[in-house]
């Protein structure tokens, strides 16, 4: 092969290389299928309304740095919510999805996005930036997190508990599955990467959305208490 066919070679594997799709560097931070009752919101502790995802819950072999070697902190998380059961009325109904930190800053030491307001069973998935949900930056990303807190709200806002609500009963009980997977800066998240999903939703994501403030929790009174 002559210098000058070696070099066109050489420019054009480098040229399919640069035009590949980056391999996604995404991990499950949790898979949790629950039913959740009136009760277990009256008597979820330090918190009603308040589903805990700790302890064998959580992926146990998630990063302690989310900044390094990958970045997850400045990436994505996909949060795909599957309504397997809500009560007649289609009232809305949303989860806040809160990040415990092992450490947090600036006074506060946890932050919030949420699933998408829902009126029915269904599938719901939505792309959300690492950097703009709410008290993003309450949380030390290079020490990670404990816990996941999960609150079950209507539409009204940050204290709109279901628990609260004189009627209740268009809240529980309700029995979901819901899933959220870190992405890395720069790459897209793959559904053939997470274990166990419906044939169904394996499909390509849509590209991320910016996400709406959220005015989420208010203070909170235990290290590991959400609002």
């Amino acid at each position: 092969m002559t210098r000058l066919k070696a070099c066109r070679s050489f420019a054009l594997l480098a040229g399919l290389a640069m035009a590949s799709p980056a391999r996604a560097d995404q991990f499950v931070l949790f898979d949790a299928t629950f039913t959740y009752t009136k009760e277990d919101a009256d008597n979820a502790k330090p918190s009603k309304s308040h589903y805990y995802v700790k302890d064998g819950l959580i992926n146990k072999d998630r990063p302690r740095d989310w900044t390094a070697p990958v970045d997850y902190r400045n990436g994505t998380v996909h949060i795909r919510t599957e309504v397997i059961e809500k009560p007649a009325g289609s009232e809305p109904t949303t989860w806040s999805l809160c990040y415990i930190a092992n450490k947090g800053r600036g006074g506060h030491s946890y932050g919030c996005t949420g699933t998408d307001v829902y009126r029915e069973k269904g599938v719901y998935e939505k792309d959300v930036s690492m950097t703009k949900f709410w008290q993003n930056d309450a949380i030390d990303w290079t020490k990670g997190i404990k816990q996941m807190d999960l609150v079950i709200k209507d539409n009204s806002g940050g204290n709109g508990h279901a628990h609260k609500r004189p009627d209740h009963e268009k809240f529980f009980p309700t029995k979901v599955r819901i899933t959220m997977i870190q992405v890395s800066a720069g790459a897209r998240y793959d559904p053939a990467l997470v274990p166990n999903l419906p044939p169904a939703t394996v499909k390509a994501a849509a590209a991320p959305k910016a996400e709406a403030p959220v005015v989420c929790c208010g203070p909170a009174s235990l290290e590991s208490e959400v609002e």
